[in-house]
């Protein structure tokens, strides 16, 4: 007997039994062993259950009533594709849907038995009380989940795995179609979950296995959630039952702290304002994470208004560990002991408590409000602390590490080469670089393009200067704002755009190996606990929902800012980093940056110098007293503040010059446009080359000869 299959180009020959003594032999539908019964081409070693055979090439199942699944010889994504009854990978023959929902092929069958109430293909599978058999219980079956409900296997009575499947028996004996009181519009089907939809009452998603779902509704409740009892008594609420119904408020749920949504059903005391999510109703009565903790936590049947562990106020049902004499949140059971947190460079500890001086406050270094000392994450190096919630609410923030030591798999690396106390080689620069403190005329240091008021080095051979403390920096060196947590390293060469504050400048910049952030030296000396000449108190970093935070200084909009507390001052970034003097290239003198104009009483004053429009006079703004002429902050730093005139390019047979100011202004040799602002020009004698800076740069990155 043979059949032609879909499947396989040649016939199928039926083949009664197969010897594994020379040769194991695996079906192509299922990837199982094949023994009894089967159809195969010898020729090819191809071979299928004599039930993979017969398995239809579209089936109408009765747990996904909205279209048919179709067999397919793979999956039809071409990466891995994991079964939505079992969640095993689907190596084989696939029953897939157009809703993305894809099964093994014994999965499709197997469940489609359990839908159509084949009751009979059960009877000769044993059931195993867990209850009772308690002896031959393996760490595989601790963790093992029913295929249909997802709740662990050793919770009821369940078929024995030697079939291939976890399933409590109960869950064959499910109803297809049930009412529901939350629901009374349509019916409730027994389902597969292939919209992936929440549970009204659960609150969360269940990616496989059956719901009760009405589909034209999307209203989906989970299996044990669609039978639990409507009204409850519970001893850490012994004043009232629990009545399940809809709540129009957002509260949060007594064990788990989640807070609800409007008209969530959940357990509810009207008068107490007492809520309980129908899942925390079966909360476990001991949890054991040694991770995290050397003792179990035991659920408290009371309620208690402080959690020793992230130190938040409020009544809740809390899990206690009786030996440390602790009460903590069912949440802040797994909170993690050492944590690497983006804004800080060491590793921080979680702890029960800090040694702290007398009349000593403490603060977040992320909300930046007191941090009561017992209940934070903390660094013993730098008095670095933060609340727990503050570290943890974001997995984006922090990741866990074993050990409070941070490892450095590098050395310090020091640019400077000292010659004697006076006089240094920095590795990016090829002549001796003298300090000085001679700080009469305008110079640009070409670390930070920032003009120079304190110590530096200089070159005597060229127009070079360095801030002292920019010779000084760090290679490699952590930012409190810079996600990624990878050390970001200083470079010099070329021309960065800093992804803070926009600017592009032609001095040092730290840059990022893994996200390719570039960052200018003036973002990177912003501190999370900043100072501003133009305000009193200390500013904060703040992070808006909304872009409703106005700057106090030029009155914009945004989400970031840095704020008061004590006050409602606020300060955007690109305000915070003006520098406190600068130069602009029509100008003899610096300007120096001001807070506030006095001459409040004459608009005709409030004017700018150099766009000769009008000038906000609350706005901050550049004013020269030798001058007394007064301008925009973006008038004066315009595009190219940060870019020296003098810096020499090689990309031109000739070096190339930046210039910000030509004579007669020459027309570009790319556009054939004037040169009136930031361009290129070779001085090579007999060379006339000159270039827009946006022209050269619009054709390739530009490299700094050093």
């Amino acid at each position: 007997m043979s059949l032609l299959h879909f499947s396989h180009e040649h016939p199928l020959v039926s083949i009664e039994s197969h010897s594994h003594e020379i040769e194991k032999v695996y079906c192509s539908g299922c990837g199982e062993l094949v023994s009894g019964s089967s159809f195969g081409c010898v020729k090819c070693g191809f071979y299928l259950h004599r039930q993979c055979t017969e398995a239809p090439a579209e089936m109408n199942h009765p747990f996904h009533r909205n279209h048919n699944l179709n067999l397919l010889t793979r999956n039809p994504y071409g990466g891995r594709c994991i079964c939505d009854f079992c969640g095993k990978t689907c190596e084989n023959f696939v029953y897939h849907c157009s809703c993305n929902l894809d099964f093994h092929i014994k999965c499709a069958l197997f469940s489609h038995s359990i839908g159509e109430k084949r009751n009979a293909e059960f009877q000769d599978i044993p059931r195993i009380d867990p209850s009772i058999n308690t002896g031959n219980v393996t760490e595989e079956l601790k963790k093992a989940e029913c295929f249909a409900c997802w709740k662990p296997l050793l919770d009821s009575v369940y078929f024995s795995p030697n079939y291939g499947f976890y399933l409590h028996a109960k869950c064959v004996d499910l109803p297809a179609e049930i009412n529901h009181l939350f629901h009374q519009e349509h019916p409730l089907f027994l389902q597969f979950n292939s919209q992936r939809l929440f549970c009204k009452i659960g609150q969360k998603p269940q990616r496989r296995g059956f719901v009760y779902c009405c589909s034209p509704c999307k209203y989906v409740l989970h299996i044990q959630c669609a039978t639990i009892p409507t009204k409850i008594n519970q001893p850490f609420h012994r004043k009232h039952p629990l009545i399940l119904q809809n709540v129009n408020e957002c509260l949060p749920c007594q064990i788990c702290q989640d807070t609800t949504k409007l008209n969530d059903i959940v357990y509810f005391c009207s008068i107490c304002k007492f809520v309980l999510h129908g899942c925390c109703v079966s909360s476990p009565h001991i949890i054991e994470d040694k991770l995290h903790h050397e003792h179990p936590f035991i659920l408290f049947q009371r309620q208690v208004s402080f959690c020793d562990a992230c130190g938040t106020i409020g009544n809740y049902v809390p899990y206690i560990c009786s030996t440390c004499n602790l009460a903590v949140h069912k949440k802040c059971i797994p909170v993690p002991r050492i944590i690497k947190f983006y804004r800080h460079q060491h590793n921080i500890s979680h702890t029960y408590f800090i040694e702290q001086r007398e009349h000593e406050t403490w603060e977040c270094r992320f909300c930046f409000e007191e941090v009561n000392t017992e209940h934070g994450y903390f660094c013993s190096k730098c008095n670095f602390i933060v609340h727990v919630n503050c570290a943890t609410k974001n997995p984006l923030h922090y990741y866990e590490v074993d050990s409070i030591e941070t490892m450095d798999s590098e050395e310090p690396v020091d640019l400077r080469e000292i010659v004697t106390a006076t006089w240094i080689k920095h590795s990016w620069h090829q002549h001796i670089l003298t300090l000085s403190g001679d700080i009469q005329d305008f110079k640009q240091c070409d670390g930070c393009l920032l003009p120079i008021v304190t110590s530096y080095y200089c070159c005597s051979q060229c127009d070079f200067f360095l801030h002292k403390t920019c010779a000084e920096l760090p290679v490699k060196k952590h930012f409190w704002f810079h996600y990624c947590q990878r050390l970001l390293k200083l470079t010099s060469g070329c021309i960065f755009q800093c992804d803070i504050c926009g600017y592009l400048t032609s001095g040092f910049a730290y840059i990022c190996d893994k996200c390719e952030g570039s960052l200018c030296l003036r973002c990177s000396l912003v501190s999370d606990m900043s100072r501003s000449q133009g305000h009193e108190h200390r500013i904060y970093p703040f992070l808006s929902e909304h872009a409703d935070q106005v700057c106090s200084a030029c009155d914009k909009s945004t989400y970031f800012t840095f704020k008061c507390k004590h006050c409602s001052f606020n300060l955007h970034l690109n305000c915070l980093t003006l520098p406190l003097t600068a130069q602009h290239r029509s100008e003899v003198h610096p300007f120096t940056l001001t807070y506030h104009d006095d001459n409040d009483n004459y608009s005709e004053n409030h004017y700018c110098d150099i766009c000769e429009k009008e000038r906000n006079p609350k706005h901050w703004f550049y004013h020269c007293s030798a001058c007394n002429t007064s301008a925009h902050t973006k008038c004066v730093l315009g595009e190219y503040s940060f870019i020296k005139s003098g810096t020499i390019y090689t990309d031109h047979p000739h070096p190339l010059t930046c210039v910000k100011r030509v004579q007669y202004y020459p027309e570009c040799q790319i556009c054939g446009k004037l040169c009136l602002d930031l361009s290129l020009e070779c001085k090579t004698i007999g060379c006339s080359y000159i270039v827009h800076w946006e022209c050269k740069r619009g054709k390739r990155g530009l490299h700094i000869a050093q």
